[in-house]
């Protein structure tokens, strides 16, 4: 009997702190109507509050999707209802930055659960259960998979452009430095997309770096914003993707006061949950949850 207590206890704390862990992110953005895209001839690009991880769900203007990347593995039922409410059955290109679970965490599920189209992945050889796990998944749906390195041009249509620019190299001794980095440019907008790329990684780039938005490397650590790199990009929105009173101390303070200096408007996902900036190919507006502020290119 004592036994049965204790199982029945057991089941009831474990479903406690998974709900309390499903809790600490949000991807409750409002949508003005459930299943009816809003963004028609748009780009939206949403950095969603996936904790301390990394996950953006994009609307490309001509009617395609992309993701990158999706946060730990409790993330994706999550991500893909996100998906379905902002109109949308496919992810036509699926980006996993690099092997670290707070990145890839949750596309072995998506992978399985959503019709996918093609999947960019840097060539590495991470052994882990999670990364086996993901590459199983892409092998059993027969999915396309091109090399996610430097010179990649993943769409290129009129004043639309998504390229990969990093990494040129492989430096598997540290994965963070193998991160897929994405500029993407629709008119006058442009937004660079980083993962975890570190200062090593973004030494060896050979691409105009600058870039109205930023979505900050490596959740805004200062082995990845630095000073020197903020003059080539010049942001003047800056995404920190992290997860809130987090073990890392993310973001770096030093970060933090780069930005203020060069007046970079700073998002935070574990402030103000998850964000999307729209762009019309002139003009950028951010929102946060029900705020909404427009920004001339």
């Amino acid at each position: 009997m004592k036994q049965k207590v204790k199982a029945i206890l057991l089941i009831i704390v474990s479903s406690v702190m998974a709900a309390a862990i499903l809790c600490s992110c949000s991807l409750d953005f409002l949508f003005d109507s459930v299943g009816e895209k809003q963004y028609d001839g748009k780009l939206a690009v949403h950095f969603l509050d996936v904790g301390q991880g990394d996950s953006i769900f994009i609307e490309l203007p001509n009617d395609q999707t992309m993701l990158i990347d999706a946060g730990e593995n409790y993330h994706g039922e999550g991500i893909i209802n996100y998906i379905k409410k902002a109109g949308h059955s496919k992810i036509d290109y699926l980006v996993a930055t690099h092997p670290h679970s707070d990145h890839i965490g949750s596309l072995p599920y998506i992978v399985r659960n959503y019709e996918i189209g093609t999947v960019y992945m840097p060539k590495v050889s991470a052994t882990s259960k999670l990364y086996e796990s993901l590459l199983k998944s892409v092998k059993s749906k027969k999915l396309s998979v091109k090399n996610g390195k430097a010179g990649v041009n993943i769409v290129k249509i009129d004043d639309l452009s998504v390229d990969i620019i990093a990494p040129s190299k492989i430096d598997e001794s540290n994965l963070n430095n193998c991160s897929i980095v994405i500029m993407l440019k629709f008119g006058n907008n442009s937004f660079l997309l980083t993962g975890d790329a570190e200062t090593g990684e973004m030494k060896t780039v050979k691409a105009d770096l600058n870039a109205q938005v930023l979505k900050a490397g490596h959740h805004g650590s200062k082995n990845s914003t630095t000073k020197s790199l903020l003059k080539k990009i010049n942001p003047e929105i800056t995404i920190i993707s992290c997860g809130k009173n987090n073990e890392y101390g993310h973001p770096d303070k030093e970060v933090l006061t780069l930005l203020k200096n060069i007046k970079s408007s700073v998002y935070r996902t574990d402030k103000d949950k998850t964000i999307v900036i729209v762009s019309d190919g002139k003009n950028l507006t951010v929102s946060t949850n029900n705020q909404s502020i427009k920004r001339a290119s």
